[in-house]
């Protein structure tokens, strides 16, 4: 793959740029650096997969390569294959492996909850011909999704076929704004035309894929020096990351930045439903703690937190954390230059900003079910074989966060850096469409995902074999400092 020619490598570089760079670290010499070997097609799909997530890891590390050149002085060499980047969007369940009671490794089947989440979220006809995907995830916002469904205040029974049939009493737009106002989650599935034309997706094509504003001035805040001795650096060290997120867009943000050397704080709630699966699959090298926001006690210690965070990064519904006072505004009381790091479905402004929403919720309504249905002649629309738009944005925002950190290092200021689910779908389609998709391979050769496998011993999930961090770096590989946590598990502390 020709790095120079990989639409999202260079959207990311052309966003990358608006910041002061040195000689060193322009956009020319930045892909003069990167090499990624191999193409698509790797899932048998149309969509370029592997390609993409290439180009957006690469940009990823250019970014570290950017810090990195601010504390050592050095720029390094990067590498990545487009099958490696495409294996990362299978997520945990199909890259990793368990230890049995015989000593030997095997896979991992995706929990019974999950089965059932897939098996109805799905697109479902509608009583005017076209299609509506409901969002099927945690159990509070299925049952609301069912009470939608649900007939003479009885609610509807989650089976496919219950499913199916009580969508296709319903006009798409009826039940598109009855699911918006039960506060649940869902999309009409419209083609990429349509969706263009929709007044959001005209407003999220004039934004880039990664938006980062300045939102206060302040003083320079350069990143702690690096000592020749000191071996274990990364372009991170020392960089204090508040994650407050669930399940795997926002999550994949801070496995990023843990990757590049972040000390991560998982911030969660007891009592918040989460998906154990996705837990595990994305806590790698980060650590665990218990804070409800709602408490004032606890929401007075996460304040005390953000004195001393780097970047808070937050994953929820679209206007939760201004309720709870944790909105970019409010936090920068607390700590000036603090990057603030929002990850959504449907993006900054709009007229569906104030959306909740998924993966398949984004692949539905911005062309990508439609397509996929298409191309595989299944006569429908079809949801990908991965939930690629998670893992793109995840990667983007940690790309954000780290333009910020080199932006505050060099000019001052506090920023916000967003991204969102349906611009990451966009961002796929940009990338063009690949033939011959029906016999790829959808999985690595076990040669390759041997030689990236990270053992996680002594898990609450037992002994795990993992596809590693697929991105090389001639000085700072990126790697996981630590086991998966349990959730909980450390002090509301910074090491």
């Amino acid at each position: 793959m020709d790095i120079n020619t990989n639409n999202a490598f260079c959207e990311l570089m052309a966003i990358r740029g608006g910041s002061k760079t040195s000689e060193a670290g322009s956009a020319l010499t930045a892909a003069a650096e990167v090499t990624v070997s191999g193409q698509d097609p790797f899932f048998p799909s149309p969509f370029k997969f592997g390609e993409t997530a290439a180009g957006v890891l690469a940009a990823r590390a250019v970014a570290a390569n950017d810090l990195w050149e601010l504390r050592t002085g050095r720029r390094q060499s990067i590498e990545l294959s487009v099958e490696t980047a495409a294996a990362t969007c299978l997520g945990g369940t199909a890259q990793t492996q368990c230890k049995n009671s015989d000593g030997i490794y095997e896979g991992i089947q995706a929990s019974e909850a999950l089965q059932h989440m897939v098996s109805i979220t799905q697109p479902w006809k509608c009583a005017d011909g076209r299609w509506f995907l409901p969002h099927f995830n945690l159990p509070h916002l299925e049952k609301k999704v069912l009470d939608v469904l649900g007939h003479d205040g009885v609610p509807c029974e989650g089976t496919p076929e219950a499913v199916a049939e009580a969508v296709s009493k319903w006009n798409s737009e009826d039940l598109d704004r009855a699911i918006y106002e039960a506060g649940a989650t869902g999309g009409i599935v419209f083609t990429q035309e349509e969706w263009l034309q929709h007044p959001h997706g005209k407003h999220l094509a004039s934004l880039p894929v990664v938006t980062i504003e300045k939102i206060a001035d302040s003083e320079p805040i350069p990143l702690p020096a690096i000592t020749e001795v000191d071996g274990n650096a990364q372009p991170l060290s020392g960089v204090k990351v508040l994650e407050l997120c669930r399940i795997m867009a926002g999550p994949t943000c801070g496995i990023s930045l843990a990757e590049h050397g972040a000390d991560v704080l998982m911030v969660t709630a007891p009592q918040l439903p989460q998906v154990p699966n996705f837990v595990r699959d994305v806590s790698h090298g980060k650590r665990s703690c218990f804070l409800d926001y709602t408490v004032p006690e606890d929401s007075q210690k996460l304040h005390e937190l953000v004195k001393d965070a780097d970047i808070f990064l937050e994953g929820y519904r679209p206007g939760s954390m201004e309720k709870h006072g944790f909105g970019p505004e409010d936090l920068l009381k607390d700590k000036k230059g603090l990057i603030y790091v929002s990850v959504d479905c449907f993006g900054p402004g709009g007229v569906y900003s104030d959306r909740a929403g998924w993966d398949q919720v984004a692949q539905a309504v911005t062309g990508i079910a439609i397509t996929e249905g298409e191309l595989e002649k299944a006569g429908q629309p079809k949801l990908t074989p991965v939930y690629a738009c998670d893992f793109l944005t995840g990667f983007m925002g940690a790309f954000g966060a780290m333009v910020a950190l080199r932006r505050r290092a060099l000019e001052g200021g506090s920023y916000v850096v967003r991204v969102s689910l349906c611009q990451s779908a966009m961002l796929l389609q940009r990338e063009g469409l690949v033939t011959g998709f029906e016999n790829a391979p959808g999985k690595l050769d076990a040669q390759t995902f041997e030689s990236l496998a990270v053992c996680d011993d002594g898990t609450i999930y037992g002994d795990l074999k993992t596809l590693g961090p697929v991105i090389r770096m001639s000085e700072t590989n990126p790697r996981w400092n630590g086991t998966t946590p349990e959730l909980g598990s450390s002090e509301a502390a910074w090491w």
